[in-house]
């Protein structure tokens, strides 16, 4: 499957520091260690509807983790899914009546112009569900053969205590594990399983459902196992951040770190970056409750997607929030403010600004705070304009390049 186009990035006159992040797994602030190329996981969409801005601050905040190993020197390999098959996506094409696979191809293609007006910078590889099955199938043998498989009916489970590092991740109780697991797409009643929190890797053939062939019979992929299998695929045994929204640590990152340990007896990931949940309207944004806020229908409607991407940067990745218009508008604003001082081409140092916005983003990609570092020079600027003998005549480009290497912001 194709990512979309990657936007040019600038070079900035110094590398920046190495980069924190926190990890879920130890609730710490943990220094990156990447032995080379920096390895990444931000897992995909299910397809079924278009991109809202809940999805829209997962992607621009880990981008932002792209960015900032990049400025620290890195290369970066990053891998997204595409979960182009599953419950969601055949439900919501049954009851528009359209072709599953039309609908799946349509929203991912929005998906991917949404991310390109949003500078987010594209995966190196980018996977469906549909094109991965051989590798889940051949994740699924590998734990069949250490036992940690089982058939229920025409569906293969995954025992969850077959890995004794589970709940390592989400460190959660067992009860608030067994609710979440409802919650979030698992069958903890079915009968016949072994444990409650078991998950399928293999579903078996339904009428009316897509199936493929297989060793276990005809069926599809499970949701958990479709990561796991990707990963291992393109990052190795082992890669140095898995990331996704806050929804995710349980039960999908928790069961597809177990599927990838007990396959290959390495720790799936190194750390576990999570992002915070975007609400609206006093609930978070979900396409269950209906409460949308589109990114196509924001820049249809000729809102510059640059304010959109700098409404998201004045809120932590990892904090849960509101969107509102208001800020939205105030983002405009922002903006038009910047451009101007930048258009001035002389201005405050810069080299002030460059250490300390790559010193916020290294630190657990504190984009507030670099946001808010930004703003004071562009005081500063227009405040000291005409004073050119304490004016740094280069420093408008070496802000401009700033903003786009370390923001991801082009002005």
């Amino acid at each position: 499957m194709r990512a979309w186009s990657a936007p040019d990035v600038p070079t900035l006159p110094a590398t920046g520091p190495s980069v924190r992040i926190h990890d879920t797994a130890t609730g710490k602030l943990v220094e990156t260690s990447p032995q080379g190329t920096a390895r990444l996981y931000v897992c995909g969409i299910t397809p079924y509807d278009a991109t809202h801005i809940g999805h829209a601050a997962t992607y621009v905040g880990f981008d932002l983790l792209n960015r900032a190993w990049r400025v620290a020197g890195h290369e970066v390999d990053y891998v997204q899914n595409v979960t182009d098959v599953d419950d969601p996506l055949l439900e919501r094409a049954t009851k528009v009546g359209v072709d599953w696979v039309a609908l799946a191809e349509r929203e991912t293609e929005l998906f991917r112009q949404d991310m390109q007006a949003l500078r987010v910078l594209p995966p190196a590889h980018y996977v469906g569900a549909v094109e991965s099955i051989p590798l889940v199938v051949a994740m699924i043998e590998r734990l069949q053969r250490l036992g940690a498989i089982y058939q229920v009916e025409t569906d293969l489970y995954y025992s969850a205590t077959a890995d004794p590092r589970f709940g390592a991740i989400s460190r959660m109780e067992r009860e608030e594990m067994l609710r979440l697991f409802g919650e979030r797409g698992g069958d903890p009643e079915r009968a016949g399983k072994r444990d409650p929190l078991d998950c399928v890797v293999w579903r078996g053939e339904r009428k009316g459902e897509p199936a493929w062939d297989s060793p276990f019979g005809p069926g599809r992929p499970g949701w958990h196992i479709e990561c796991a299998a990707i990963a291992h695929e393109h990052l190795g045994n082992s890669f140095d951040v898995q990331a996704g929204g806050s929804d995710l640590v349980f039960p999908h990152h928790e069961m597809s770190a177990g599927h990838g340990q007990v396959a290959t007896g390495a720790d799936f990931s190194q750390l576990y970056a999570h992002a915070g949940m975007v609400a609206y309207d006093g609930e978070k944004m979900s396409k269950s409750r209906g409460n949308l806020v589109f990114v196509s229908a924001l820049r249809n409607s000729d809102i510059d997607p640059m304010a959109i991407r700098l409404a998201l940067l004045r809120h932590h990745y990892r904090d849960d929030w509101e969107w509102t218009d208001a800020e939205l508008f105030d983002a405009l604003d922002t903006l038009e403010g910047w451009r101007s001082a930048l258009a001035l081409g002389a201005g405050a140092p810069a080299a002030p600004v460059v250490e300390a916005v790559t010193a916020a983003m290294a630190d657990d990609l504190d984009a507030p705070t670099a946001v808010a570092v930004v703003q004071a020079w562009v005081d500063a600027t227009v405040g000291t304009t005409g004073l050119a003998d304490t004016s740094d005549r280069e420093a408008a480009d070496v802000v401009r390049r700033l903003l786009d290497a370390s923001l991801g912001l082009a002005l």
